[in-house]
C-alpha cells in the first residue's frame, strides 16, 4: 500500500479550493490549529502567500479567531526567501513527519500487569474525558472545552476507536485509533508526564497492533521533537514530510 499524507485524517471542512489551495474551516473547534488552514497544493510565491496570507487571516478575525496556519506540499522544502519572511514575521515552522508500519514488525513488549489498556466505554468514559481535559488545559480553557466535543464525536463513531491506559488503577494515558480502509492511524497518543519511561506508551502500541494485524499502522510525528527518534527505534519507517508555519496573534 502507497501511504501518503492523503491517508491521515483532517478534522476539518473544505471551504474552498482553486488551484493553489484548499481552506480548511472547522467551525465546532474554532482554537483547534489542525483543523483550521490552508493547504497549498503547489508551493506558492511569496506574492501567493501573501496574498494568502492576507485572506486567512481577515477570514479568521471574522470568526473570532487569533492565528493563520499553512501547510506546503508534502516532501518540499520551503524557499530560501519564504523562510526569511517566516522569521521576519514571528512565524513557528515545523516539520511533519509521516510513518508506517505493518504490526508484524512492532517489537514485542513484556507484559506488565500494573498496566492495564481498556477500550473507552460507558464505565470508564468520564475517567477518559477528564485524562484529556488536564493534559489540554495548558493550551487553554477554551481548547480543551472545544475538544471534549471532538472526544464525543470520535465516541460515538464507527471509524474511531478510543483507549485509556490505567497504571496500577490510576488513569495515565491515551490513543485514539482512526480506521479507514486497510489502515489504522495512531492519532493522540500520550502518557502524563509523571508516568514517562515505565513503557506505558510501547504497551499503548502493543494493543494497537494485536488489534489491527490485518492492517497498516500510521501516524504523524513532530519533526523536530524526540519521540520520532522512539518511533524510529520501534520499527516505523518514514513515508514522508511536511513543512508547515504557524503564527499567533
Amino acid at each position: 500500500m502507497n501511504i501518503t499524507f492523503e491517508n491521515i485524517e483532517t478534522k476539518g471542512h473544505v471551504i474552498k479550493e482553486n488551484d493553489l489551495y484548499k481552506h480548511y474551516h472547522y467551525p465546532e473547534m474554532l482554537t483547534r490549529y489542525d483543523s483550521n488552514f490552508i493547504a497549498f497544493k503547489r508551493m506558492p510565491t511569496m506574492h501567493e502567500f501573501k496574498e494568502a496570507e492576507v485572506f486567512l487571516r481577515n477570514f479568521h478575525v471574522n470568526n473570532g479567531q487569533n492565528h493563520v496556519k499553512f501547510l506546503f506540499p508534502p516532501n518540499q522544502n520551503v524557499s530560501v526567501e519564504l523562510v526569511e519572511y517566516f522569521n521576519m514575521e514571528g512565524y513557528t515552522s515545523g516539520i511533519n513527519e509521516l510513518y508506517a508500519i505493518n504490526p508484524a514488525n512492532f517489537p514485542m513488549v513484556s507484559e506488565n500487569p500494573n498496566i492495564q489498556v481498556e477500550k473507552v466505554n460507558a464505565k470508564n468514559y468520564e475517567e477518559y474525558l477528564k485524562l484529556q481535559y488536564d493534559q489540554e488545559i495548558q493550551f487553554g480553557e477554551n481548547f480543551a472545552k472545544e475538544k471534549v466535543k471532538l472526544h464525543q464525536l470520535r465516541f460515538h463513531s464507527n471509524d474511531v476507536v478510543q483507549f485509556i491506559v490505567f497504571y496500577q488503577d490510576k488513569p495515565v494515558g491515551a490513543v485514539d485509533v482512526i480506521l479507514s480502509e486497510g489502515i489504522a492511524e495512531i492519532d493522540n497518543l500520550f502518557v502524563i508526564d509523571s508516568m514517562q519511561r515505565k513503557g506505558i506508551g510501547s504497551q499503548l502500541q502493543r494493543n494497537v497492533m494485536d488489534l489491527y494485524q490485518d492492517r497498516t499502522v500510521i501516524l504523524i510525528a513532530d519533526g523536530k521533537d524526540t519521540p520520532r527518534e522512539m518511533y524510529q527505534k520501534q520499527n516505523y519507517q518514514l513515508m514522508g514530510f511536511q513543512c508547515e508555519v504557524l503564527k499567533v496573534y
